[in-house]
């Protein structure tokens, strides 16, 4: 399987809808093209992975036999990772380097949700009930069953393609859900050679379905299809709402992790060494596209003027490029849409009165590259300050003592993420109960493991990834009553 094979057959899709280019955003060429699939894609899809799911081909299947087949997939994609990054490499434009460790990441969540296969269990009780019924005293026995939830819709956004796809495909799988797969229209290259693989692994026929399309037709058929038990969606808040609105048909489950505002806290004792770096390199790399992304940070005033001169000089050093291009730091943004996004919050803010102390504009080549952009004198009522940009653009802002660095953090609709640099111990734990965010980092930043729970605060997700919680979401308990 060549890039040029699976740029090939997604070309060779089949669709009823409009034809969709897929753009190399490095440079802003098209690379390959799809139809999109569109609803009639979804229903045949949606068809075979009920079909699957009630003859029980999967989940009728020995745990140890699924773990079998997950921990095989996971060998596929170690194997073939160098052809997985490539394609996310042309697809999102990230340098090849850092494509080819997410991969490695990815693989990993088969491994983990292998070994959940034997593991998840329900618990069992001795009742001891009085009345009921007959209003007779009575001993029973109960116990819990975990069930697969049933046929899963997975979106998954174009900013981590082969991460965003393993993170919802391994904790459905190992759950013994069908599932239907959606990538985002930007990047559909992985996800194809992403099924291929699983396929080679074991997985039978009509689990895993791939379908193509944008959000509001593919997407939007999957959401409100009435045979579909539940949705995964990483993505937008914005879309994340519409989701839950077309859902309530079925009342089918939803998951949802979105977007993100998150702060950065820096402290005048923190190492600022360290935590100036961690703090440049958490909003610029991927060209902020992420939705941990550090997009607002926090700086004790004895040292405010120190930390904003440090975080430009790495935001002024930064190589930007493609990914055939040498010494690549952070590559551009996703496409033509994101950046007149990007550039319309950055002269928004310079028309406010912002003042830029480094970036604020577009780089001078073909593709989509916006310079990393170090923001001051931003207020609290300004959009910059309110809204997730994803985008290499960060305001900083200065505080005096914890209260009012923690109102000003927790000043926001989202809470997905935060960090804390501070070398009082007892201060750092006191914020990160403080912190309205699912996941707070203590003296290191953008931190993640497959063990430990994700999810969002306010208007940033529902539910939980990764971890126990993970494959529960996929899930559905079952209590039992017998009489002994």
């Amino acid at each position: 399987m060549t890039l040029q094979s699976i740029m090939d057959e997604v070309r060779n899709l089949p669709g009823t809808g409009e034809v969709i280019a897929v753009i190399d955003p490095a440079t802003e060429e098209q690379i390959t093209e799809f139809t999109d699939g569109g609803a009639k894609a979804v229903e045949e899809a949606v068809s075979r992975a009920r079909e699957s799911f009630e003859a029980g081909v999967w989940h009728g299947l020995p745990g140890s036999e699924r773990a079998k087949i997950l921990w095989r997939a996971a060998d596929l994609i170690d194997e073939y990772a160098t052809e997985i990054a490539q394609l996310d490499s042309i697809n999102t434009g990230m340098p090849f380097v850092q494509a080819h460790s997410i991969v490695g990441t990815s693989a990993e969540f088969f491994r983990y949700y292998g070994g959940w296969c034997t593991k998840v269990n329900g618990i069992a009780h001795d009742v001891h009930m009085t009345g009921g019924i007959t209003g007779a005293h009575s001993n029973m026995h109960g116990y819990t069953l975990k069930e697969p939830v049933g046929v899963v819709g997975l979106i998954f956004p174009w900013n981590g393609p082969i991460f965003n796809a393993c993170a919802k495909l391994a904790p459905a799988l190992a759950a013994g859900c069908s599932v239907i797969v959606k990538p985002a229209e930007e990047t559909p290259l992985s996800a194809l050679l992403l099924v291929k693989l699983l396929a080679q692994a074991g997985v039978p026929d009509g689990v895993v379905n791939l379908v193509n399309g944008y959000g509001h037709t593919a997407g939007a058929a999957l959401s409100e299809h009435p045979d579909v038990d539940k949705i995964a969606f990483t993505g937008s808040t914005e879309v994340g709402k519409k989701i839950v609105q077309v859902a309530s048909g079925n009342l089918k489950k939803v998951m949802l992790e979105l977007g993100g505002k998150s702060p950065v806290l820096i402290y005048d004792d923190a190492d600022l060494n360290t935590a100036i770096l961690s703090a440049a390199m958490g909003i610029f790399v991927h060209s902020g596209q992420g939705c941990i992304s550090g997009s607002r940070i926090f700086v004790q005033r004895g040292v405010y003027d120190q930390v904003v001169e440090g975080i430009a000089a790495i935001a002024n050093s930064l190589k930007l490029g493609g990914p055939k291009d040498e010494g690549v730091h952070i590559g551009p943004l996703i496409s033509q849409k994101q950046l007149t996004r990007v550039m319309g919050f950055v002269e928004e803010g310079k028309r406010d009165g912002v003042e830029v102390v480094a970036g604020g504009s577009r780089i001078d080549r073909p593709g989509y590259f916006v310079h990393p952009t170090v923001l001051t004198d931003v207020r609290p009522d300004m959009r910059l300050y309110q809204q997730e940009i994803f985008g290499p653009v960060v305001p900083i802002m200065p505080f005096d003592d914890d209260d009012q660095v923690v109102a000003m953090a927790n000043d926001t609709t989202y809470g997905l993420a935060a960090t804390a640099w501070t070398s009082d111990v007892g201060r750092a734990h006191r914020l990160a109960k403080r912190l309205d965010a699912g996941t707070v980092t203590l003296n290191c930043q953008m931190v993640f493991d497959h063990a430990m729970p994700f999810g969002g605060y306010k208007q940033s997700g529902w539910g939980y990834e990764h971890g126990r919680e993970g494959i529960e979401g996929y899930m559905k308990t079952k209590s039992v009553y017998t009489q002994i």
